[in-house]
């Protein structure tokens, strides 16, 4: 079974938290079939290329309880639906600029009992929320992310690492983290994960 690598990285999931995760293949297979969120040829490698993918972040920072995350631009539910399920005691807000890809994802959360994913139909810029971080996965430019977000990272801090903004990006990355040179750090995935398919793969994190 796909959902089997998510065990072998994540050797420490309750009952419940394998359950979610396996009820995501045919959730987003279903869902799938009626508003494409995923590409066709990539829905087959849903546990290794999003659900794990996803949790590359939880490899970076253990979020503690009471946290709040901003998924921006969420699509149908990546990074936020996996990091929910690996994080019940924080707070997950999912926006999207599109409705039909928020509708899977309120769907999906909602079918899988996660009572801390909160989806939404927003775009970025109208989300006035104070989160301890913001979450993406390939969205946008980070200069362009940056200047849409920063009003959204709140000051108080409560986890190891200072608040900001956590992205998941591949490819040649040097143009836009050039501005942020100073203070951004870069973690390759394959540090993580060794299948083939994380090469140039990275965490981004930017602290704000």
């Amino acid at each position: 079974m796909q959902a089997d690598i998510i065990q072998h990285y994540f050797p420490d999931l309750s009952d419940r938290q394998r359950e979610q995760i396996e009820a995501l293949d045919t959730l987003y297979h279903e869902w799938n079939a009626k508003i494409n969120v995923i590409s066709r040829k990539d829905i087959d490698q849903l546990y290794e290329h999003h659900v794990l993918h996803s949790l590359a972040i939880a490899k970076v920072i253990r979020f503690r309880p009471g946290t709040r995350i901003l998924d921006f631009g969420t699509g149908g539910g990546f990074p936020g639906i996996p990091l929910a399920i690996l994080f019940p005691d924080c707070e997950f807000h999912l926006i999207d600029g599109t409705g039909k890809k928020i509708r899977v994802a309120q769907e999906v959360s909602q079918a899988i009992g996660l009572t801390n994913c909160h989806p939404k139909h927003m775009r970025g810029e109208d989300e006035k929320g104070q989160y301890d971080f913001v979450v993406s996965r390939a969205v946008m430019p980070l200069p362009d992310l940056v200047k849409i977000v920063r009003k959204n990272i709140a000051r108080p801090q409560k986890n190891a690492l200072p608040n900001g903004i956590l992205c998941l990006k591949g490819g040649d990355l040097q143009a836009e983290t050039n501005p942020f040179h100073n203070i951004i750090e870069t973690t390759e995935i394959s540090t993580f994960f060794h299948e083939e398919w994380f090469k140039q793969k990275y965490i981004i994190y930017l602290p704000c």
